[in-house]
């Protein structure tokens, strides 16, 4: 583990599809003052289009396919794990990575794992928080950033936002809503977290 005086933090983004979300971490780790850099973005998927954004915003990117594993979870994580040390990777942060993490990764990164999730937690953990908003006749959604735990989607909450529930709204005219705090939301929880690693005192 890099020395926690030396520099921007090394993060990791895990994807599994489009990476839109990575997409606004590496955009704001290009700012001066980041104080983390997104040092590899790593996937399940070899076909996860985003590799290809990272690859395009000049960011290392590697791929641990999960199905030559099995059923075998820990295994694979076993082997994403090497990939991190590897590239001296200090903070993960998910970005819809969609695989149920084992109790031996979340143990090997605990506390220093991030998570962003589409509701206001403790609300709607899991899948189809958005139609699920809608059902309950909320008048906001939003978005969380929390620590992973091996509960899905209970770890202590970073940072939150919200979004408007609007009259005539579907999941997917939701979706995109909550997805845009998403992206503003995320890069500040991080910078926030990383920030706070440097200067644990403060």
């Amino acid at each position: 583990m890099p020395d926690p005086g030396s520099g921007r933090v090394r993060v990791a983004v895990l994807i599994s599809g489009s990476g839109s979300n990575m997409a606004a971490l590496v955009d704001a780790a290009r700012a001066a003052d980041c104080p983390f850099e997104v040092a590899l973005v790593l996937s399940n998927r070899p076909e996860a289009g985003g590799l290809a954004v990272a690859r395009a915003k000049g960011v290392p990117v590697a791929v641990v396919d999960h199905r030559p594993f099995g059923k075998d979870r820990e295994a694979h994580e076993r082997a994403v794990e090497a990939v991190l040390a590897e590239h001296g990777i200090e903070v993960v942060a998910l970005a819809g990575y969609m695989r149920l993490l084992t109790s031996w990764l979340v143990r090997r990164r605990r506390g220093r794992m991030l998570n962003i999730h589409p509701s206001l937690l403790p609300k709607y953990p899991g899948l189809d928080t958005h139609a699920r908003a809608l059902a309950a006749g909320d008048a906001e959604a939003g978005c969380s950033v929390h620590l992973v735990t091996e509960g899905v989607d209970e770890g202590p909450l970073l940072a939150q936002a919200t979004a408007p529930v609007l009259a005539g709204d579907t999941p997917a005219s939701l979706a995109q809503r909550v997805l845009a705090a998403e992206h503003r939301l995320y890069p500040q929880a991080l910078a926030d977290f990383c920030r706070s690693l440097r200067t644990p005192d403060a």
